[in-house]
């Protein structure tokens, strides 16, 4: 998951600083990710509870980023260059990019703040779940910035 994140930035990064951000939003998402799923997240510095509700919060402040900025922003781009092809594919990835949300939603209403001894036995499934979730939100949007992000550089290099 970490080299799909470096590849995207190494492709992406540097052309907009939004992306650029995300990007890295991204990187520092899955770090705690790996840092909850390697099953040694307790710490005195940061007990189990803390490292959870960190990592919720980033989860939704990533979530939240790409759904009030950064697909608006791609459409936006798609629009102005009149890419129809891009437009359409933008129709077809954010709803699936929502219901990916929605299920993240889910995990950070079950973890973040207070949860049962029930659920914090669970959370090693919910996080091997969560990680194919981002998985496949990180393919979605890779093809969202490929498409919509990239439709304006052509013109560019023909002028």
């Amino acid at each position: 998951m970490l080299e799909t994140c470096k590849s995207a930035q190494e492709r992406w990064g540097g052309v907009h600083k939004l992306i650029d951000r995300w990007l890295n939003s991204r990187q520092g998402l899955i770090v705690q990710f790996c840092a909850l799923s390697s099953g040694k997240p307790l710490s005195l510095d940061a007990p189990l509870g803390d490292t959870l509700s960190r990592f919720c919060e980033t989860l939704m402040d990533y979530c939240s980023h790409g759904h009030f900025e950064i697909y608006d922003q791609l459409l936006a781009e798609a629009r102005e260059y009149q890419d129809e092809e891009g437009i359409e594919l933008a129709n077809t990835l954010v709803p699936k990019l929502d219901e990916l949300t929605s299920r993240c939603v889910d995990f950070n209403d079950t973890y973040d703040e207070h949860c049962t001894f029930d659920q914090l036995a669970r959370l090693p499934a919910d996080l091997s779940g969560i990680g194919e979730l981002l998985e496949e939100r990180f393919e979605l949007e890779d093809q969202l910035i490929e498409k919509l992000h990239n439709i304006h550089q052509q013109p560019a290099v023909a002028v």
